[in-house]
């Protein structure tokens, strides 16, 4: 259960970024209040250059990135294991301010409502489900869908609130969300059903 004075996942993520005195901000930085809150706080982080400029194809990269995260919860790791580049990686630290600014909002009503309930689906092997869910959502925002990173973005955002905060009632919200997401561009995309039946 979350005690009262444990923090939420938005304040430590502003805190971090605010007592960072460099210009910009590595994503290791980023990961240190990570503790227990494991890949609902990755999931976070990899939901940010959805919002904020980056270079053409970035979403390719964060949608790897994704689709590995959701493959380690397939595997039932209880933990993510990132590579020794994606740890360096940095971020301009404004950038990420500014992301912050604009998302707190929504991330903060999601927060009030969210409290450790049905916790048995946001772990194992409930987590299985949220693992094939995030594999399908990664390869989704890694191919190039017209106006899809923010919608993609903000599954991402709450996804990684939802488990961070061990609510498993908003979870199965967050589910049908995905699926619906899944559905509708599965059936609209070409690409992504060609990059399946390739895969599979």
């Amino acid at each position: 259960m979350m005690h009262p004075h444990e923090r939420r996942t938005t304040e430590l993520l502003v805190d971090t970024v605010a007592a960072h005195p460099e210009d910009t901000i590595g994503f290791d930085t980023l990961l240190e209040p990570l503790r227990t809150r494991a890949f609902g706080f990755l999931l976070l982080l990899l939901a940010i250059p959805n919002f904020i400029p980056v270079p053409i194809g970035v979403g390719g990269v964060m949608g790897t990135l994704v689709v590995l995260a959701g493959g380690q919860m397939l595997l039932g790791l209880e933990r993510p294991w990132l590579p020794g580049w994606l740890r360096r990686r940095r971020f301009a630290r404004a950038s990420v301010l500014r992301f912050l600014e604009r998302t707190a909002p929504a991330m903060r009503r999601i927060e009030r409502v969210c409290r450790p309930r049905l916790e048995a689906l946001t772990r194992r092997p409930a987590t299985l489900f949220s693992g094939l869910l995030l594999v399908l959502l990664g390869l989704l925002l890694s191919l190039p869908i017209p106006f899809t990173n923010y919608l993609f973005g903000a599954l991402l955002l709450a996804f990684g609130i939802v488990l961070s905060e061990r609510d498993g009632a908003l979870l199965l919200g967050i589910w049908a969300a995905s699926v619906a997401v899944i559905a509708a561009a599965a059936l609209l995309s070409g690409n992504l059903l060609a990059l399946l039946g390739r895969l599979f």
